[in-house]
């Protein structure tokens, strides 16, 4: 079974939410996209995001939605090839209006830094060394 993951992100401006990640390097798929939904490719084949608009969301959960700029519920993980990944997709993300909350951590064997987006949801980018 090819195993995928989808995550759903409320997003204040739809147009806006697709600038910026498409800043970063993310590509959308227009097959399942519309105006309240933006089908983003993350990883071709495994990791995608649908953006919808808040209203849209809500419907989908039939509670609030959490105003992730105020609150968060999780934080979203990608893992990189390098740490010159890591940095190049940090200053992507600010270059794009992201916000930049902390400096990069090095560990030796593992480095990250993380992003905020345009709604407040929390990206971290990893890179870890090869295991032998």
């Amino acid at each position: 079974m090819n195993k995928q993951i989808i995550f759903n992100l409320p997003v204040k401006d739809l147009d806006k939410s697709k600038a910026f990640f498409s800043a970063l390097g993310f590509s959308f798929n227009s097959q399942f996209s519309n105006e309240n939904a933006a089908f983003m490719v993350i990883v071709d084949g495994s990791i995608q995001a649908m953006l919808t608009t808040e209203a849209l969301f809500k419907t989908l959960i039939g509670k609030p939605v959490v105003q992730a700029k105020e609150a968060n519920e999780v934080v979203i993980c990608l893992m990189c090839d390098s740490r010159e990944e890591v940095d190049r997709l940090i200053a992507k993300a600010a270059a794009a209006g992201g916000r930049i909350p902390h400096p990069p951590e090095d560990r030796g064997f593992m480095y990250d830094q993380g992003f905020e987006d345009l709604d407040g949801h929390l990206w971290n980018l990893v890179w870890t060394a090869p295991q032998t």
